[in-house]
């Protein structure tokens, strides 16, 4: 039997030929961690459907930070839980607020360690929405100035880089004039720019306390079905000054992320959510997967679908095994 000239598995043979011909090269670096600050002192709620993460006070936070920092994680991500919540979320954008001084505690210890925040209003409002609201509708442009007082109380602070997740039209651009008057301009935005409407985030409802009291997030958030309207979203970012564009899931969305990255000369992050990580734990629990390899091949896959930056709860275990090779 007669075979063509180019045998594939010849540069298949050893662990050492296979990583010389790798494609992708998933790496330490290319890894940021969510972490989850809150009030208090001595203070770690695990987190049920998250195995692995918790809710911590400052103390334990900055601890987490300092292990992953270690390991070579180049950034962490953070999001707050208020003791309390009001309808304008006014400990989003409070000079003492929970995110405020996790910045400032970590900066501290750990100035090397880029320190990015989640700019939105959904932790610290009692009724959940990332915005204003106005009856039972979501007020975009009344939500503007608050988004924007919150990314500048984040950057005063001390944060190395912003992140609107709110998927309010035309935060961007806000947040960009606030920053540039304060003569903050160096902070650059990592804008949630394709964030989909999606049933992937339940677990971190549960972390970050966030649930909608009333309706779902569908008016604000993107349609699952919807491809082009991506390109327009990250279009519309990139236009206002994004300095970074994000998919939101990753896994469901990889799709998203090739485009998007064709598309624009950009660095594209995609975050590996909250029910990625929560399917992988579980089913690694009951035996039915290898959950070291599954982590490993997942990360793999975001990364050789053109993500620069993978936030992802499994930032320290990936780094170990990172490490390790």
């Amino acid at each position: 039997m007669l075979f063509p000239d180019y045998r594939p598995r010849r540069l298949r043979q050893s662990a050492s030929l296979r990583r010389m011909v790798r494609e992708t090269q998933l790496q330490v670096q290319d890894l940021i961690l969510p972490l989850f600050a809150v009030e208090g002192k001595d203070v770690k709620n695990a987190i049920a459907s998250m195995p692995g993460h918790f809710q911590l006070s400052l103390d334990h936070l900055v601890a987490v930070a300092r292990e992953a920092h270690e390991l070579g994680v180049p950034a962490v991500i953070l999001f707050g839980i208020p003791t309390k919540k009001d309808p304008m979320g006014t400990q989003a954008y409070a000079k003492d607020g929970i995110v405020q001084r996790a910045v400032r505690a970590i900066k501290s210890k750990l100035p090397e360690l880029t320190v990015i925040t989640d700019v939105c209003l959904c932790e610290y409002t009692d009724h959940g929405h990332c915005g204003v609201v106005k009856g039972q509708t979501i007020d975009n442009d009344l939500s503007l100035d608050l988004i924007a007082q919150t990314a500048l109380s984040h950057a005063k602070a001390g944060a190395d880089m912003v992140a609107p997740s709110d998927m309010m039209d035309g935060r961007v651009t806000e947040i960009r004039n606030v920053l540039d008057e304060a003569e903050l301009s160096h902070v650059p935005i990592m804008s949630y720019a394709a964030k989909y409407c999606s049933a992937y985030y339940g677990p971190f409802r549960q972390a970050a306390e966030s649930a909608p009291r009333f309706g779902d997030r569908s008016t604000y958030q993107m349609d699952p079905a919807n491809a082009r309207e991506a390109l327009r979203e990250v279009s519309m970012d990139v236009e206002e000054g994004a300095d970074i564009v994000m998919v939101k899931p990753a896994l469901p969305y990889l799709d998203i992320v090739y485009r998007i990255k064709e598309e624009f000369d950009l660095p594209v992050a995609a975050y590996n959510v909250s029910g990625e990580y929560a399917m992988i734990k579980a089913a690694a629990e009951k035996g039915w997967l290898d959950g070291p390899r599954v982590m490993m091949e997942t990360l793999t896959a975001i990364k050789r679908a053109g993500a620069d930056l993978i936030l992802t709860y499994f930032a320290v275990e990936a780094a170990k095994v990172l490490n390790d090779r």
